[in-house]
């Protein structure tokens, strides 16, 4: 039994970004609490889960969680994932409907493109435990007016009992007419002054909606894991046989390799400040240089690129507890 769908749930709740290696990744954006006016429904903080189609490469997040869960190697667990992932794509070549338990569902739209529509009643926020959705009926104010009820119990009165009225000249109260004009003023006053602050709110959370998204494209563009307990790496030695066509080694010269983990310092939109960032490095005993740019169109500067990750990875650490706790870890060819 193929249970990948439910060790990509359960990742869901503790990390934004959990790739479906050759067929897409996960992501999760936080949401607050809502409230639905026309329906009186109150909706707790939430995950709002994403697919995005253009991240397949395997970054070794799933794959070791799922060797540790089902006690198996890394290599079996990348090999069930291929098949799961194979199994989904044919179901989407025949125009199937493809539901993921607690995550979603994907089908092909008129464009024959890939849709995703993800499950609303699964809340991978962990803070939102415990709270659910809620209606609350809207408060009804009425001011009960009796004034019909009054003048027929006056009128049922003076057929009995005729009253007679004396004209009295009514005294003036010039007092009154002031503080009538000043309760007309302080009522405006107040309702531009609560229009103000509601405005203020608005853009205030229009304002920390856009940073959270600036802050999760930054995540997504600089996404690296780090795996507490890696499985050991494999080194396999081949030996090659010399050919006739190449039987002289200084017939060529050997390509610089820098491998494929690079341990990220900064990326730069200006090339000359890229430059100098290398520079510095440099002069502070780093391998550094320069690997590129990537696809927002930035210089990328590394401190040393490594073949073997464990390698990296404790690079990594001792350069973000003595120099920068903001270097990540980019897995990359070159």
């Amino acid at each position: 039994m193929n249970n990948t769908v439910k060790y990509i749930s359960e990742l869901l709740y503790r990390y934004e970004c959990v790739i479906l290696p050759g067929f897409g990744a996960f992501l999760t954006r936080r949401q607050p609490a809502t409230i639905q006016e026309t329906t009186h429904s109150f909706y707790p903080p939430k995950k709002l889960v994403s697919f995005n189609r253009q991240l397949q490469n395997n970054d070794g997040l799933l794959a070791n969680y799922i060797a540790s869960a089902e006690n198996i190697s890394y290599t079996d667990a990348v090999a069930k994932i291929q098949r799961y992932v194979l199994s989904l794509n044919e179901k989407m070549a025949l125009g199937k409907r493809v539901e993921l338990e607690n995550i979603g569902a994907f089908f092909t739209s008129v464009e024959n493109t890939l849709q995703f529509e993800p499950l609303q009643e699964v809340n991978y926020l962990t803070e939102a435990f415990g709270l659910t959705t809620f209606v609350s009926p809207a408060i009804q104010r009425t001011i009960e007016i009796k004034r019909e009820i009054y003048k027929e119990e006056v009128e049922a009165i003076e057929e009995v009992v005729p009253l007679t009225f004396t004209p009295e000249k009514r005294r003036e109260r010039p007092y009154l007419q002031y503080a009538a004009v000043a309760a007309v003023v302080l009522g405006i006053g107040g309702f531009f002054g609560l229009k103000q602050i509601s405005d203020n709110t608005i853009s205030y959370n229009n304002q920390e909606w856009q940073k959270a998204n600036q802050e999760i494209e930054n995540r997504i563009q600089e996404a690296t894991f780090e795996i507490s307990n890696p499985l050991p790496a494999i080194n396999l030695n081949i030996i090659k046989e010399a050919t006739e066509e190449n039987t002289n080694p200084s017939s060529s010269e050997a390509e610089v390799s820098f491998g494929k983990y690079h341990i990220i310092a900064g990326a730069f939109r200006i090339a000359s400040n890229a430059d100098k960032k290398v520079q510095k490095l440099k002069n502070q005993g780093f391998d550094a240089h320069l690997i590129g740019a990537n696809k927002y169109g930035l210089h990328q500067v590394v401190y040393k690129s490594y073949e073997n990750r464990l390698e990296a990875l404790r690079a990594l650490r001792k350069i973000k507890k003595e120099q920068s706790p903001r270097a990540w870890l980019l897995v990359k060819e070159l």
